[in-house]
């Protein structure tokens, strides 16, 4: 294989939309939570920027696209330190450098498990994230990259098919969020509102521009399917927005700027696993979905007094299986040969195929980090004190507040 200088730039861009997703991420859960926990949220966004490319690029390349040991994970020593790879070297069965190969993909380990984040907010120290940070990724992250994107167990003998991340990303990052909420309990402090809407909306801003480079780049080169990929993506978040929008009208009595961008989010988060193997009206379909079932499990979790602060296991968690599940059902290869045939185009067992990658994921992530979590918790405490969630984090923690008239 030679470069091909269209994917290349192609791919430079996607890899940089995904990039600006996690300081996008940063303001959505930023405008959501209270005014002295703002600066916490949005510093546990930004270090993973730092910590999660220190750490793949010493060894979670090399564990996600190394050579397969047993199915689960890569072998550590292909690229460790990034090693072994000239800078011509193209990625097989691709036309891009193995280096942008590997940068697109840190971004979505950098944005994973700064989704979590959001599931925990106001109660969780740094040392102990810092701690959860590494460890999420090396015993959950890591091993999902490589059994279906790297070649290993679920791709290749179950026959998983995931575009751009509904079980690698979403699916996994919102059970762990659950583990996170049920280890923690619920937060003492009364700052539950949102604090800043237009934040909200700004994130959301920035996390729906980088979504494009979230599916279209997944095709890995310009060409049909990241065409495909990019109209889905659009359908799927609006879609979503509008339903949720409705239903918050029916059912609050007025409609939010902050559940059309909830549920907008929930919509691209839905789509991802399907956007490059579904036809547009399937799209449609699965944004309706994608704004109905996470708003009808935010309300199951409301009356369940789950603490999922930002719901992340709603709106990433059950959109991330809805988007898996429903790939299981709408995937056709009129759309992308490469794919699979549904439930809905004669092929049933691709339905169980996804069921199988489903249950795993839900069952690994939410029992790996629950034992994760108690490990870290026996180290270093895990949950901040009662002063300090009294206080905000932000001055407790990192000497500094948002706004300078804060009580």
């Amino acid at each position: 294989m030679q470069l091909n200088a269209a994917d290349t730039a192609f791919m430079l861009i996607a890899t940089a939309l995904v990039l600006i997703m996690t300081p996008g991420l940063a303001f959505f859960y930023g405008g959501l939570v209270g005014r002295k926990n703002v600066l916490t949220i949005v510093m546990q966004s930004f270090i993973s920027l730092g910590v999660s490319t220190v750490l793949w690029v010493t060894v979670g390349f090399s564990l996600c696209f190394g050579r397969d040991i047993g199915g689960v994970i890569g072998n550590p020593f292909d690229f460790l330190l990034m090693t072994g790879i000239a800078a011509g070297d193209i990625y097989p069965g691709l036309e891009i450098p193995v280096y942008l190969f590997a940068t697109y993909q840190l971004m979505f380990a950098i944005i994973t498990p700064a989704l979590i984040t959001g599931a925990f907010a106001d109660r969780m120290t740094f040392k102990a994230y810092l701690t959860f940070l590494v460890g999420w990724q090396l015993v959950v992250y890591y091993p999902f990259v490589h059994m279906v994107w790297g070649g290993g167990w679920l791709a290749e003998n179950v026959g998983v098919l995931d575009f751009a991340g509904g079980i690698v990303v979403h699916a996994i990052a919102g059970m762990a969020a659950l583990a996170t909420v049920f280890f923690l309990g619920e937060r003492r402090a009364s700052e539950v509102e949102p604090h800043n809407i237009p934040f909200v909306a700004l994130g959301t801003a920035l996390l729906w521009f980088g979504w494009f480079g979230f599916n279209a780049g997944s095709a890995l080169a310009v060409n049909e399917i990241s065409v495909l990929a990019f109209i889905n993506t659009q359908i799927g978040g609006a879609f979503a927005g509008v339903t949720w929008m409705i239903l918050d009208w029916k059912l609050q009595r007025k409609p939010t700027l902050v559940g059309f961008c909830v549920g907008a989010v929930a919509g691209l988060a839905t789509i991802t696993p399907a956007a490059g193997f579904v036809t547009p009206q399937s799209a449609m379909l699965i944004g309706i979905l994608a704004g109905s079932i996470p708003y009808t499990a935010i309300l199951f979790r409301q009356r369940k007094n789950w603490d999922d602060a930002l719901d992340v296991w709603a709106v990433h968690g059950i959109g991330g299986v809805v988007g898996i599940l429903s790939l299981g059902l709408l995937a056709t290869k009129g759309m992308n040969p490469d794919g699979a045939d549904g439930l809905f185009y004669g092929n049933g067992s691709f339905f169980v195929t996804q069921l199988v990658g489903v249950v795993v994921a839900i069952g690994w992530a939410f029992i790996v980090t629950y034992v994760l979590l108690w490990a870290i918790n026996k180290i270093t405490p895990v949950r901040v004190s009662h002063e300090a969630e009294h206080s905000g984090l932000d001055d407790a923690l990192h000497g500094e507040t948002a706004y300078v008239h804060a009580d």
